[in-house]
């Protein structure tokens, strides 16, 4: 009798286990999507270098600092392009003072020019004179000669000097642009020597410290948007094909493990990384968390499709990757979108049909 009880309640318990293997197709929601990992970076994140070489005078700023456009963050050691861009300086003085005329180059020019006019306007009253004279057959050949040669004489002596003001004057304003010029590129040296802000954004690192060496191979700084941040998404090269830009993405961030983000795909890198075989997607937050660091890591799956009222059974239960157990036996079925749990059923079988798991 009482093995005969053992048997009934294994019996019973056989025939539930069998029961609970069989299920029923839902109707059901189903999102397919592509998983990926994901790192948190600010917008528009760039290292900055030194234009020279040197070593670093001093940072003009502390990590985390606000900086704007334009504005000084490091300083290299620069005595030598200070004391050339001076030098440059006092000959672009000294030659405007020479082409304004202030100096004895041009103004004695000047001078002389003004004593060879007065000169010529006397010699040209006696020769005319004389010529009037001898034409009258009145005074002396010789004397009449004199005349004409000290008129002559003067005539090419105002000449040569209005010749020479004029060279030389471009030559003095030939001499203030090139001065120019020298004091202009000792001045972007110097500047060169400044490391800048390209943007407006946030100082989120610093690689150098004071008296340390600086080459021209080596970042010094990492800067960022300091209130724009974005999605960085590393995708396996069999999912990029169905990726496209403003597709949702769902995100999971390890700093904020209880709550889901939503974003939309803004670009996609069409340069395959061939150390991890992945591509580079970017998103952005259409509602970001209030606090964002550089480098908070986590998870997110890009939605690929979505459909409503979907036939759906669980992937656990097929077959050979298309076939599922019912109770005519294996029957062969066409699928359609997919999750990480369920895949969708288009033909084979009904919402009344029984399945059964193959394990």
């Amino acid at each position: 009798m009482k093995l005969i009880r053992i048997f009934i309640i294994s019996l019973i318990i056989f025939s539930c286990s069998k029961e609970q293997d069989k299920i029923l197709p839902t109707e059901t929601t189903l999102t397919e999507s592509v998983y990926s990992s994901v790192t948190i970076q600010p917008d528009s994140l760039y290292q900055a270098y030194a234009i020279v070489a040197g070593i670093l005078d001093a940072n003009l700023v502390d990590e985390g600092a606000l900086v704007s456009k334009g504005e000084t963050i490091m300083q290299i050691i620069n005595n030598t392009p200070k004391l050339n861009s001076q030098n440059a300086k006092f000959a672009l003085d000294l030659a405007k003072e020479n082409y304004n005329g202030s100096a004895a180059i041009l103004s004695s020019i000047e001078e002389e020019i003004a004593a060879a006019k007065l000169k010529y306007k006397n010699d040209s009253i006696n020769y005319f004179r004389q010529k009037n004279l001898w034409d009258n057959n009145i005074g002396s050949k010789a004397e009449f000669d004199a005349r004409k040669l000290n008129y002559d004489l003067a005539s090419n002596n105002l000449k040569l000097l209005s010749s020479k003001y004029n060279r030389t004057k471009n030559e003095l304003l030939t001499t203030v642009k090139q001065a120019q010029n020298n004091y202009q590129t000792s001045l972007i040296t110097t500047k060169d020597f400044a490391v800048n802000s390209k943007i407006n954004g946030k100082v989120y690192a610093l690689y150098k410290e004071p008296g340390e060496i600086i080459t021209t191979m080596e970042p010094l700084a990492a800067i960022g948007s300091a209130t724009n941040f974005i999605i960085e998404m590393l995708v396996d090269e069999v999912d990029i094909v169905q990726i496209s830009e403003e597709q949702d993405v769902l995100i999971n961030l390890d700093a904020y493990a209880d709550k889901v983000f939503k974003g939309k795909v803004s670009k996609i890198y069409p340069q395959k990384d061939q150390r991890n075989q992945t591509f580079k997607v970017e998103a952005i937050f259409e509602n970001p968390p209030e606090v964002l660091y550089p480098g908070l890591s986590g998870e997110a799956n890009i939605v690929i499709a979505t459909k409503n009222k979907v036939l759906s059974i669980p992937k656990s239960y097929i077959i050979d990757g298309n076939k599922v157990k019912t109770d005519e036996g294996l029957v062969t079925i066409t699928t359609g979108l997919q999750n990480m749990e369920l895949i969708e059923v288009l033909t084979g079988i009904a919402k009344d049909t029984y399945i059964y798991n193959p394990e």
